[in-house]
């Protein structure tokens, strides 16, 4: 079968590698020029990011619909995530580092700072459209990693209000991402 712009999503559906490869070589531009901007001073992570890139969308066709994005959009989705994951890691790693079996360069200082404001940046982009109070529960759960029940002591708040602002708040952020849909 002749996959073409038409038949490629239902038959990467039906697991046709072929349609896998039409993907690559007709929207793997995306995928690159997301990467490039996210991962722009790390090159070395481009392929490993492309790849798991192309995994995601393999893995996750069945979840696309073409109602609420058109397929670039899509990818290009799954592109500023991956990277975004991948510059987490890469800064996870070096905080992870043990100083004494590694001497950083000024140069990887620099990187880390501009890399870590890049990050928090996007960050706050993507909670902007959370109320303050919302805004920094997710930031205690999800980045500063604290518990619900320490939450909810910190805050005064119920462990059910948490639960409720946070459940609000994912999908607030979600349909600011598809472009509020």
């Amino acid at each position: 079968m002749k996959i073409t712009e038409e038949n490629f999503v239902a038959q990467m559906q039906k697991r046709n590698e072929q349609a896998l490869e039409y993907v690559i070589d007709n929207y793997a531009w995306i995928l690159k020029t997301v990467i490039k901007k996210h991962l722009f001073y790390l090159p070395n992570l481009y392929e490993e990011c492309m790849n798991d890139c192309l995994l995601a969308i393999w893995n996750n066709i069945d979840h696309y619909a073409p109602e609420r994005n058109n397929f670039k959009n899509w990818i290009g989705g799954i592109a500023k995530y991956k990277a975004i994951d991948y510059l987490r890691k890469y800064l996870r790693d070096l905080e992870n580092e043990n100083i004494e079996d590694v001497t950083i360069p000024v140069e990887d200082n620099s990187l880390k700072a501009l890399l870590t404001r890049e990050l928090e940046e996007e960050t706050e982009k993507v909670l902007s459209s959370l109320s303050k109070e919302t805004r920094e529960i997710f930031k205690q759960l999800y980045f500063a990693e604290q518990d619900i029940n320490e939450l909810a002591e910190a805050t005064g708040l119920s462990k059910s209000v948490l639960y409720n602002r946070i459940s609000r708040g994912k999908k607030k952020i979600r349909k600011g991402m598809r472009g509020g849909h």
